[in-house]
C-alpha cells in the first residue's frame, strides 16, 4: 500500500481539509492554555465554583473559550463528516448530513457561547 500522506478525501475539498486540521493545531494551543491555568496554577489543581467565576470575569478568557468551543465542536463534526464520507453517500444524503451537521454545530456552539457568557456575567 502506497502511502500518499495527509490529503483531503474526495468530495471534502481542500477548505474543510485545512479548516480540520488548522482547528487541531489551535485545539492543542488553547488546550495547552485551558490545562496549565484550570490545573497547573490552580492550588491543588482545582478551581472553586467561585474561582472559575472569578476566572471568567477577566475579559480576554471568555473570548478565549469560545474561540476553543467553537474550533473543538467544528472540528469534531468536520471529522463525523469525513468518516461519514468513507462510507460513500450519495450526494442527496451528504446534503442532508450536511445541513445536520451545520445545525448541530450552530446549536451546539451557540449554547456553550451562551453558557460563558452567562458565566462571565454572573460574577459582576
Amino acid at each position: 500500500m502506497v502511502d500518499e500522506g495527509s490529503k483531503p478525501k474526495k468530495r471534502e475539498g481542500t477548505t474543510l481539509w485545512l479548516l480540520k486540521i488548522i482547528g487541531g493545531l489551535l485545539i492543542i494551543l488553547l488546550l495547552g492554555i485551558h490545562f496549565v491555568i484550570n490545573h497547573l496554577v490552580a492550588p491543588g489543581g482545582l478551581l472553586t465554583y467561585q474561582d472559575v467565576i472569578n476566572y471568567y470575569r477577566t475579559p480576554i478568557v471568555p473570548v478565549m473559550e469560545i474561540f476553543f468551543l467553537v474550533f473543538v465542536v467544528s472540528h469534531s463534526l468536520i471529522g463525523l463528516r469525513s468518516i461519514l464520507l468513507d462510507l460513500n453517500p450519495s450526494d442527496y444524503l451528504l446534503k442532508i448530513i450536511d445541513r445536520i451537521l451545520v445545525i448541530v454545530g450552530s446549536g451546539a456552539s451557540i449554547y456553550g457561547a451562551l453558557l460563558i457568557i452567562f458565566l462571565a456575567n454572573k460574577g459582576a
